[in-house]
């Protein structure tokens, strides 16, 4: 698979068009940065980032494991959350930002991803399978991949999706729509092989 500027712009356009959730993620990417920034943001906020990253496959996770995520998250402190959203928001270092994150329950390495993204979304971007699977087709992660829910694989994740938006002169928002949808056309043998290449 090669990504260029055309595949991907083509691609994020698709994803504006077709993704049934894309409207209301705009308007969370419009909105939640500076909520987040400030800590001018409810509850439902901060619970949205968790379900979106389960529901955005519209049913590719299982409902038991997206409910047990989702019931994780529910046992924070509304307080405790606002604080370590805030301190992910102003750090300066990923590692910081995403070691912050993950001491919320319900918040693994890629959930934090998600949060980074609503965080801040012309610097970072959100980890999956399925995003993960693009690169890997596409020649652009190492040959031997790490764990893919370490903080060390999602930094190698960022970089490539760093290099890649510079290259191809676009922003982590519209490379992320792109390879989102580029990820839905592999099929699922392609999409597992990087996961099971870790264990």
């Amino acid at each position: 698979m090669e990504l260029t500027r055309t595949i991907i712009e083509t691609k994020a356009e698709e994803y504006r068009t077709q993704e049934p959730l894309y409207l209301v993620e705009q308007e969370q990417i419009e909105g939640l940065p500076g909520a987040f920034e400030s800590g001018e943001f409810g509850w439902r906020d901060a619970e949205w980032v968790v379900r979106w990253y389960y529901r955005r496959s519209l049913g590719d996770v299982p409902n038991a494991e997206r409910r047990a995520a989702e019931d994780r998250f529910g046992q924070n402190d509304f307080e405790m959350v606002k604080r370590v959203i805030g301190d992910a928001a102003t750090a300066s270092d990923v590692s910081e930002r995403v070691s912050r994150l993950t001491t919320l329950e319900g918040v693994d390495v890629p959930v934090a991803s998600a949060y980074l993204l609503f965080i801040d979304p012309s610097s970072f971007i959100v980890v999956g399978e399925r995003e993960l699977a693009v690169l890997d087709a596409a020649g652009q992660l190492p040959e031997v991949y790490p764990d893919t829910l370490s903080l060390e694989a999602y930094e190698t994740y960022l970089e490539r999706c760093r290099s890649l938006a510079d290259h191809l002169e676009c922003d982590m928002w519209t490379l992320y729509r792109a390879l989102w949808r580029l990820g839905s056309e592999l099929d699922d043998i392609q999409r597992v092989r990087i996961l099971s290449s870790s264990n």
